[in-house]
């Protein structure tokens, strides 16, 4: 014996009754032995609550609602049977809705819909879906019998919420079924008192009504018929990624129920726990999905988390005080007023300190519960032994479920871990004995990212989805975009990482896609939107969003966008940049950032600032964090100059040089930013901030080369022809190197702490000597690496290896913070 139930939304269309009459005929062709208890159709049961709510304040548009409910299930009858059934059906259907119409009209007159008056009114909805449904059965071959169950569930007289007098309602169940063998279509949600009253079981209640029916008769399984396929790991709506649950134990689904997982009624599963019966989700309009199966025994080799919910909007209330230390009956004393208030406690948590007890209970009650609790303890908050109640609002309640977490060591560590990452702080936490539920309070903005992050920890830990945010797709934001695209495959099958760009600006206009932005064509996404690029607002948006594993990707030069680090590493969202100004302005600004970025658990990366692809500032920071002492560092750091003096040989001229560096876009528009050493001064700021030192702009001294003439030249063009005048200064600088069997090269310096950057003429033994091309070096001489000091050489500029040092950050970033 089966008992089967289908819900609303399975009933909400004539075409999804036809696929239910498929799946019953199905069963019926099989032999199987079955009931069936069904839900109002979509939407009716809200339709009546608000009929009647018109009509109880006079209001006729009650009139225009009732018209709809009968012309919907007049249609639907229509559409389900033949001309000849129908004429035999829809005399009984349509003095249904006589019924309804007076019952409405009587609301109506005494402006009042009294919780009695209102169950009556609900029962319609019930009787009216398995009347039609019944009759279209019949038709299609099976034979079966409409069921008021009002004649075999009795209840006390809690109307809206009755309670079930279970030994007079089995025995009515067993003794009604076993004088009707047909196939029972039984009105889910509705029963009745002894005294045939009418009666309902609570929202949810058809469920009850089938769970009921099982348990009475002993039945082999309960299915119940939804629109989801089966109990999720998490909310789809708000967990893209969640996924069915093959399987679970009856305490598990108690657990999920009460954190807010509408496939279930909490009480829906208490019937058939008791009897142990197995009870199956499935999918009307998937029918062939296995769903999820509910039974009394788990499986000792499955994952330790089965699922992961929540309760979107709590408060939390708090009694604390030194006077209830060691003190007998306190709780007792908190928990009974709470419960003569008639308050439902959703969590409770105390200290062992025992200094403090929080509960959460729905905002609604907060300061009903907030005046119950000062009157129950009145006495020891006018003495000071206790303070005011304190209530905490907007919050969440966040609770992975699992009966395998218990003796399961590291479950709460990865929990903690995955919201500590994502910047996600927790206001309390329960736990009981059981093992079976860890809940913690969070703030509700951060509900979504919660449920992302610990889903990802737990059901997705071989694959980690980053969210990224980038400003600036000029040449290196393009590249690295280019770079994202051609790696996803290799990322995603042998790395397990999932990149997802969501937002994207350039100077002009901004655009953003939760899902991910298309990588094929984010250069007409951003053409097209209509948003228009504002770097605050943009940040904002970010924000907003509160995904979990975001980083923000900042490729620009932008001094604004730096202004902004500040807030964004104080919103617990990791940046990596090749944007040099922050980290090379102020000091203090430099400081503020890294200690934001630690106390936030969050990663402030900019290897890119030094070297581009080069691994600069790593280097040395293993090498520092490994316990050894920066002696010297010495570094041509400039892609420019490398190539300029790299060149500058007997025959060549300087002049030349510098313009043939511009036409490959090696050096500024206007040659003496890099000649005068000021890109170069922030790139050693950097690196002496790296090893401790408070150092700044002016700390640093610069040996210009350029004559007077050029320095003062008033426009670019003015300079070069000033700078070849120059020329034969520039070759008795080489003359003199060559002549000293050195070459020239511009030498960033950091010795002893003291800063300086200039021209220096370096012999064979030196490891400048051998640099080519424009690569970048840098030399580092410590305790360590003394005699033969450690060597990082390479490109020190360029899209593609700035852009890949940038990649290789978004990595490291997201195995951090995943």
């Amino acid at each position: 014996m089966k008992v089967l139930k289908f819900g609303g939304s399975s009933v909400a269309k004539p075409e999804r009754i036809r696929m239910i009459m498929d799946i019953l005929k199905s069963y019926y062709a099989q032999g199987e032995k079955f009931a069936v208890v069904f839900s109002a159709f979509g939407g009716v049961t809200d339709s009546l609550i608000e009929m009647s709510s018109l009509a109880s304040k006079g209001d006729e548009k009650y009139l225009e609602l009732f018209e709809q409910f009968s012309q919907r299930h007049i249609d639907a009858i229509a559409e389900l049977l033949t001309e000849e059934n129908l004429e035999r059906s829809k005399p009984k259907l349509e003095k249904n809705h006589e019924v309804l119409k007076n019952l409405l009209h009587g609301i109506f007159l005494v402006r009042e819909a009294s919780p009695r008056t209102m169950d009556y009114v609900l029962s319609f909805g019930e009787r009216n879906s398995c009347y039609i449904i019944q009759a279209a059965l019949q038709q299609a071959g099976i034979p079966s019998s409409y069921l008021d169950a009002r004649k075999i569930i009795k209840t006390d007289k809690t109307f809206g919420s009755a309670n079930v007098l279970m030994d007079l309602t089995f025995s009515n169940i067993k003794e009604y079924f076993g004088n009707h063998p047909e196939v029972q279509i039984v009105t889910g949600f509705i029963s009745s008192t002894k005294g045939t009253l009418t009666t309902t079981l609570g929202r949810g209640g058809s469920d009850y009504t089938a769970s009921l029916l099982a348990a009475a008769l002993d039945a082999d399984l309960l299915e119940i018929w939804t629109d989801v396929n089966g109990v999720l790991t998490a909310d789809p709506r708000k967990v893209k990624k969640a996924f069915t649950i093959p399987s679970m134990t009856y305490a598990e689904a108690m657990e999920m129920s009460h954190f807010g997982a509408k496939v279930i009624y909490p009480p829906t599963l208490q019937p058939a726990l008791n009897k142990k019966i197995p009870v199956q989700i499935k999918n009307t309009f998937e029918p062939d999905n296995a769903g999820t199966l509910i039974t009394d025994k788990g499986d000792p080799n499955d994952l330790p988390v089965k699922g992961i919910s929540s309760i979107t909007d709590i408060a939390l209330l708090t009694l604390q005080g030194s006077g209830l230390f060691g003190v007998p009956g306190i709780a007792g004393r908190l928990f009974g007023t709470l419960a003569d208030a008639g308050i439902n406690i959703i969590l409770i948590t105390q200290g062992s300190s025992e200094h403090s007890i929080s509960f959460a209970i729905q905002p609604s009650l907060a300061k009903k519960a907030k005046r119950q609790i000062e009157k129950t303890f009145e006495y020891e908050m006018n003495s000071g032994k206790v303070d005011p109640v304190k209530v905490e609002d907007d919050l969440s309640v966040i609770a992975i479920i699992g009966q395998n977490m218990r003796y399961r060591p590291g479950i709460s560590g990865r929990l903690f871990q995955a919201l500590g990452k994502n910047g996600i702080n927790i206001t309390a936490i329960a736990q009981g004995s059981s093992e079976l539920n860890i809940s913690v309070v969070i703030d509700r903005p951060d509900e979504a990212k919660a449920l992302n992050a610990l889903h990802e920890a737990f059901f997705l830990s071989d694959t980690k989805e980053l969210h990224l945010f980038i400003i600036g797709v000029g040449l290196i934001g393009s590249t690295l975009l280019k770079q994202i695209k051609a790696h996803a495959d290799h990322l995603k099958t042998q790395q397990s990482i999932e990149l997802k760009v969501i937002g994207l600006s350039n100077s002009k206009k901004m655009t953003f896609n939760e899902d991910g932005i298309n990588l094929d064509t984010w250069e007409k996404a951003l053409e097209n939107s209509e948003t228009v690029s504002n770097i605050p607002g943009f940040i904002e948006h970010m924000k907003d969003m509160n995904l979990s594993n975001t980083i923000f990707v900042d490729n620009t030069a932008n001094e604004m966008i730096a202004g902004h680090y500040e807030s964004i590493l104080d919103s617990s969202i990791s940046i990596s940049t090749p944007n040099k100004i922050a980290t090379s302005s102020s000091y203090l600004q430099y400081t503020r950032l890294k200690n934001i970025a630690n106390r936030r658990g969050v990663q402030f990366m900019y290897e890119t600032n030094v070297g581009a692809g080069l691994p600069v500032i790593s280097t040395l920071n293993d090498l520092i964090v490994s316990g050894d002492t920066i002696l010297k560092i010495e570094g041509v750091l400039s892609g420019s100059l490398s190539f300029i003096f790299n060149n500058f040989k007997p025959g060549t001229k300087f002049s030349q040089l510098v313009k043939l560096a511009g036409e490959k876009g090696f050096t500024e528009p206007d040659p003496r930013i890099d000649i005068n050493g000021i890109d170069v001064r922030r790139k050693l700021i950097i690196l002496a901030r790296e090893t401790g030192l408070d150092i700044e702009a002016d700390d640093v001294e610069i040996k210009n080369i350029l004559p007077e003439a050029c320095q003062k030249a008033k426009t670019v063009d003015d300079f070069f022809v000033e700078l070849e005048k120059a020329d034969d200064y520039f070759d008795k600088l080489l003359q003199d190197a060559t002549d000293k069997n050195c070459v020239l090269r511009m030498v960033a310096k950091l010795d002893e702490g003291k800063a300086s950057i200039g021209l220096e003429a370096v012999d064979s033994s030196h490891p400048f000597y051998s640099l080519d091309g424009s690569d970048n070096m840098i030399v580092f001489k410590t305790d360590r690496y003394n005699e033969r000091p450690l060597v990082v050489r390479g490109p020190g500029a360029g899209a593609e290896v700035t852009a890949a040092g940038v990649f290789a950050e978004i990595l490291k970033i997201g195995n951090y913070i995943t």
